[in-house]
């Protein structure tokens, strides 16, 4: 994926079944984490973006393929690519691999920019969105 960003995961105990294979509900945070850390990178830091922007992110649509089992101790990479851009949501490519590549979970997560009090779709900031274009 070209202009991705990668973020490593390890798999905890909590983060598994009794069987000690991952949830499946866990790998939607591992990519939460991951789209954390692709704003941090930019210079967004969510708590900020509510106080001084008045908006949040939040996921509007998840479209999972689970490929195959992760399980304890573990060492992932949660790959994230921006793979399109409107003007009040974005859509993300994200992809959980094995270190030694092996595909573990594929996924489009769609997050809307909405205003963080009345929870309604808000455009994103055009400071921010030219940003998100460059790291497109």
């Amino acid at each position: 994926m070209s202009g991705e960003f990668k973020w490593p995961v390890r798999v905890y105990y909590e983060d598994t079944d009794a069987a000690g294979i991952v949830y499946h509900a866990n790998y939607l945070r591992f990519m939460e984490r991951a789209r954390t850390e692709w704003l941090r990178e930019l210079g967004f830091e969510q708590d900020r973006m509510r106080e001084d922007d008045g908006i949040i992110f939040v996921i509007v649509r998840t479209d999972v393929r689970y490929v195959s089992a992760a399980r304890f101790n573990q060492a992932l990479v949660v790959a994230s690519r921006l793979r399109r851009l409107r003007g009040a949501s974005i859509e993300f490519e994200q992809k959980i691999s094995a270190t030694d590549g092996a595909s573990v979970c594929e996924a489009v997560n769609t997050v809307g920019c909405v205003d963080a009090e009345r929870l309604v779709p808000r455009r994103i900031p055009p400071a921010m969105k030219k940003v998100f274009e460059r790291a497109q």
